[in-house]
């Protein structure tokens, strides 16, 4: 059996970041991703839960803003809970690995929070075939 999920869309707003009693991080967030067909001429958009742990859910909350582009790869969980004498389900995706395909807004930061780890100022590095081991 497989339960795999590839997922990009657009963080509907900040992450937030918790801990367990046992001090293990988690962090939840909502990404908005559009379906690829449209129905009465306008796409449709699906709100998608996301829950990360450990090193990547402290990552997703450093780093992560809303609107931001983000990819997710993980698995699709249901869980469930008794609420007022009903069964409630909840669907949320567990990733295991999350991308952030967007450069942050450094220049506009307005917390104390890290910037972007993944920096695209630099010197470009020239590669020739000749350095290449295959």
């Amino acid at each position: 059996m497989l339960n795999r999920t590839i997922l990009i869309g657009r963080l509907t707003k900040d992450p937030e970041l918790r801990y367990t009693p046992n001090g293990v991080a988690t962090a939840s967030f909502t990404l908005a991703v559009e379906r690829p067909f449209k129905t009465g001429g306008e796409k449709e958009t699906d709100f998608i839960s996301i829950v990360t742990w450990r090193q990547t859910a402290e990552s997703v909350a450093n780093y992560l803003r809303k609107g931001r582009l983000t990819a997710v790869e993980g698995r699709i969980q249901v869980r469930n809970y008794e609420k007022d004498g009903k069964r409630v389900y909840i669907t949320e995706v567990i990733a295991d690995n999350v991308r952030f395909l967007e450069k942050s807004e450094s220049s506009n930061k307005t917390d104390d929070r890290p910037s972007d780890p993944f920096p695209s100022e630099g010197t470009p590095i020239d590669i020739s075939d000749d350095d290449l081991p295959f």
